[in-house]
């Protein structure tokens, strides 16, 4: 049995996708904190529990004869940690054989404040004595063309970064390595860098946005100041606005950028550019 935590998320219903196309659906477990909100995954043919990373009890349950499993990181920045760790203590207590989670670009030096977490957790899985393969997961294009419209809204992507190289690529292309590494043997204690084949600059962004909506975007540097003013009049918590800044500022310095290709090697095809992703849409 292979089971994947956050199933009802964006990243884990591809995942469990891709994941049914490689293996008997009878043999996926989907892992999700709300019963009413898995019951759509039913129709794949997989098994639904619940499993509820504040609620140890839950994943003990949750993880009765799983053999592979893998750790979505949850999106509670801050509490990361404690529920990855319980998660990671139920799955030696059930004897998991193997365990993928989904990590952060470069997070061996990696100096952003959302890489924090993401190193303890590996640490601890380290320690754990389980087999693991730790999925280094780079930027999703969809950080960016989720926000075109507010983009063409002001004619303007606002940012910090002109020198920025941000090696993206779309959600379904770090789920469907995901699905293979799960669905296939020869993973176990491996680390992955995992992000788009190509790089791409914010005014690389603008001008592609510009091509596919036919509206004029620029790219519009700020300080660090404004467009933190600039995430929190979109919306964004001041919190996690602060974090975006601090990412966007180590992106200048070159930490979303890298020139592993393992990403396509493991899909068997070129990673989708931020420019194909904002013409699908």
């Amino acid at each position: 049995m292979i089971a994947i935590t956050g199933a009802t998320g964006k990243l884990g219903q591809l995942v469990i996708e891709f994941l049914a196309q490689k293996i008997p659906a009878k043999h996926i477990v989907a892992l999700v904190r709300d019963l009413d909100k898995g019951k759509a995954l039913t129709n794949l043919g997989v098994t639904v529990r619940q499993a509820d990373y504040d609620k140890p009890h839950t994943l003990d349950a949750a993880l009765t004869g799983v053999e592979k499993l893998l750790l979505i990181s949850g999106n509670q920045i801050g509490s990361r940690t404690a529920q990855h760790k319980a998660v990671i203590d139920a799955a030696v207590k059930n004897q998991v054989r193997l365990i993928a989670y989904t990590s952060i670009l470069n997070v061996d030096n990696s100096p952003l404040e959302l890489a924090k977490e993401h190193k303890e957790t590996e640490a601890y899985l380290r320690a754990s004595g389980v087999a693991y393969s730790m999925l280094r997961n780079g930027w999703y294009n969809e950080n960016y063309t989720d926000l075109v419209p507010v983009f063409t809204a002001n004619h303007a992507i606002t940012s910090i970064a002109p020198q920025a190289q941000i090696n993206s690529a779309a959600r379904a292309d770090y789920a469907l390595a995901a699905a293979t590494i799960l669905s296939s043997a020869g993973h176990d204690n491996s680390v992955y860098e995992l992000a788009g084949d190509n790089a791409f600059t914010i005014e690389g962004l603008a001008q592609a946005v510009s091509k596919h909506t036919q509206v004029e975007v620029k790219a519009k540097f700020v300080s660090d100041e404004a467009y933190l003013a600039h995430l929190v009049a979109l919306g964004v918590p001041a919190a996690f606005a602060a974090l975006l800044v601090d990412a966007e500022a180590q992106a200048q310095q070159g930490f979303l950028a890298t020139q592993s290709n393992t990403l396509s090697q493991l899909i068997g095809r070129p990673t989708t550019t931020v420019a194909q992703s904002i013409a699908k849409n």
